[in-house]
C-alpha cells in the first residue's frame, strides 16, 4: 500500500487557510443574497407589488392637515423574507420618504418612480420576521391609471371639506407604501388623526376614538381579517353614523350631515341583503359591514367592510353589487388583474339573482336579455387588456358566464359550486383555472368548452 505523507502546517500557514475560507464563505452568503424582485408578475401591472417577502401586517399612523391637503405619516409593515433579501422593495408614488428601518436600525432607502428600494444595514435571511418603519408625508398626487381613465385614484379631494381614498386598481400607494398586489394581503391598523369637527372612515371595526390635547382626533380602525392593498380606504369629512345592530352583522353607515333623508332610508336594505347573502354563500367574512357617502364622488366601491358611496349611488342594485364583492372579491381575491371578471362578473350575476328573488323569473330574464344585447359588440373578458379591464363586458359577460353554467348544471349544482368556492378559498386568492376545475368536480362534467366560449371566445354564444 501505498502511504500518505502528512503535511505540518506552520502556524502562519494555519492563518492563512482560515481567511481563505472566511472569505469564501463571505463569498458564498453574498452571493445568495439577492435583491426581491420590482414586481409580481402581473401581465397587466407587472411592477405592481414586489417580490422576495410577504406581509403580514400594516400599521398606518397618518396625520391629515385639510387646509394644504398634507399628510405626516409613518407605515410600520411587518413581514416575512421569502429569501435572502439584500434588499427589497415597497410601492409608493410621490411623497418624501424622511427616514427608514428595518428591525430597529436605519436602513438605506433609494426611489425608482414608485418603487421605494429599501436596504437593510443586515441583509435578511430566508424565513426571517422583519419590520420596517418608514417616516413619510407631503401632498399625495392623485394617479393616472388607463384601467380607469374616467378617475384619478388614491388619497385626494371630491369636494370642499371631504377627502377619500379609493385605489382599484393601483392607487394605494399614493397615501401608504405597501407590497401593492392582491397577492399579498395582510391585515391593518389605521390610526388617522384629522382636527376636529372631522371624523376619519377605515376598514374594519372602530377600536377608538382619542381627543387629543391640540383640538384633533385619532380615529382607530382595526382590519383584524387579510385585505389587499387596493381595498383599503379612508375617508375624511364631517360624518353621521347611523348604527343597525338588529341583524346578523352590525352595519353602521356615515353620511354628511346635510344627506337627503330618502338616502339615508334607502341604504336600509341592507340587512335583508346581508341576511340572504348570508343563506346562500355562507357567512359574512369580516366582523361589521357599513357604507361612507362621500360627497363628490362620482361611483360606488367595494372597499373591504366599508364600501364607499357617491350621493346618487344609492339603488338597490348597486348597494347588493358592492356587498357582494365583500365575498367575491374582498374575501375571495383574484391572482392576476386578468381575472377580474372572477370579482365584477360574480357581482353583477348577484344583481340578477337579487331582482329575480324580488320582481320575479321575467324580471331575471330580462336582466339576461339586457347583459346578452350590451355584450354583442364587446370582447370576451376572460383575458382583458388594462383599458378593458372594467369594461360592460367584464361585467355583463362575465355574469353571463354563470348564467351559462347554471343551465348546464343546474340550479342544485350551480348553488353548491358557489357555496363551496367561497368556503374553500375564503380569506386567499384564485385564479379562473381554480373555478373552473371546482366546478367541473362538483359537477362531474367536462366544462372546457362551455368556459372557453364565454370567457375566451369571439362572439357570444349561444345559451344551453
Amino acid at each position: 500500500m501505498t502511504s500518505i505523507p502528512t503535511i505540518a502546517f506552520k502556524p502562519h500557514l494555519l492563518s492563512v487557510l482560515r481567511l481563505a475560507l472566511l472569505m469564501f464563505a463571505s463569498s458564498a452568503a453574498v452571493f445568495a443574497q439577492q435583491p426581491g424582485a420590482d414586481g409580481l408578475g402581473d401581465r397587466l401591472y407587472p411592477r405592481l407589488g414586489n417580490g422576495g417577502y410577504d406581509v403580514g401586517h400594516y400599521a398606518i399612523d397618518l396625520a391629515f392637515t385639510p387646509e394644504s391637503n398634507t399628510i405626516a405619516a409613518t407605515a410600520i409593515v411587518e413581514a416575512l423574507a421569502l429569501q435572502d433579501l439584500s434588499s427589497f422593495n415597497l410601492d409608493l408614488s410621490g411623497l418624501v420618504v424622511d427616514n427608514v428601518f428595518v428591525n430597529d436600525e436605519t436602513a438605506r432607502f433609494d426611489r425608482d418612480d414608485s418603487e421605494l428600494v429599501i436596504s437593510p444595514s443586515q441583509a435578511l435571511t430566508n424565513g426571517e420576521a422583519f419590520t420596517a418603519r418608514i417616516a413619510y408625508g407631503g401632498v399625495p398626487a392623485p394617479i393616472s391609471d388607463p384601467a380607469v381613465p374616467w378617475l384619478k385614484l388614491g388619497w385626494q379631494r371630491w369636494t370642499e371639506g371631504y377627502v377619500a381614498a379609493v385605489s382599484e386598481p393601483s392607487g394605494s400607494m399614493n397615501w401608504f407604501p405597501s407590497n401593492n398586489h392582491p397577492l399579498d394581503k395582510a391585515t391593518f391598523v389605521f390610526r388617522l388623526t384629522v382636527p376636529q369637527p372631522y371624523t376619519a372612515v377605515a376598514n374594519g371595526v372602530l377600536s377608538e376614538t382619542i381627543n387629543n390635547a391640540d383640538d384633533t382626533r385619532t380615529f382607530v380602525w382595526h382590519m383584524r381579517q387579510p385585505m389587499a392593498s387596493y381595498l383599503a380606504l379612508a375617508a375624511v369629512g364631517e360624518f353621521v353614523e347611523f348604527r343597525d345592530e338588529s341583524g346578523p352583522i352590525i352595519i353602521r353607515n356615515y353620511f354628511p350631515p346635510d344627506t337627503d333623508p330618502g338616502t339615508i332610508t334607502a341604504y336600509d336594505v341592507t340587512g335583508e341583503m346581508m341576511s340572504w347573502l348570508i343563506n346562500l354563500l355562507g357567512p359574512y367574512p369580516f366582523d361589521e359591514y357599513g357604507v361612507v357617502v362621500v360627497p363628490g364622488f362620482p361611483m360606488a366601491l367595494e372597499t373591504q367592510s366599508m364600501s364607499i358611496f357617491g350621493e346618487t349611488m344609492h339603488d338597490p342594485e348597486i348597494i347588493l353589487h358592492e356587498l357582494v364583492h365583500q365575498w367575491f372579491g374582498n374575501s375571495v381575491t383574484l391572482m392576476n388583474w386578468t381575472d377580474t371578471w372572477l370579482h365584477e362578473g360574480f357581482a353583477s350575476y348577484f344583481d340578477a339573482l337579487w331582482v329575480g328573488e324580488h320582481y320575479g323569473a321575467r324580471a331575471y330574464d330580462g336582466y339576461v336579455t339586457a347583459a346578452l344585447n350590451s355584450n354583442t359588440a364587446l370582447p370576451a373578458p376572460g383575458n382583458p387588456e388594462k383599458h378593458e379591464l372594467f369594461s360592460l363586458s367584464v361585467y355583463f359577460r362575465g355574469a353571463l358566464v354563470l348564467h351559462a353554467l347554471r343551465e348546464e348544471v343546474g340550479d342544485e349544482t350551480f348553488f353548491e359550486i358557489l357555496r363551496t368556492f367561497y368556503s374553500a378559498n375564503a380569506y386567499g386568492n384564485v385564479d379562473t383555472a381554480d373555478f373552473i376545475a371546482h366546478a367541473e368536480r362538483l359537477s362531474q362534467r367536462e366544462l372546457d368548452e362551455l368556459f372557453d366560449a364565454w370567457l375566451y371566445g369571439e362572439r357570444i354564444p349561444d345559451l344551453p
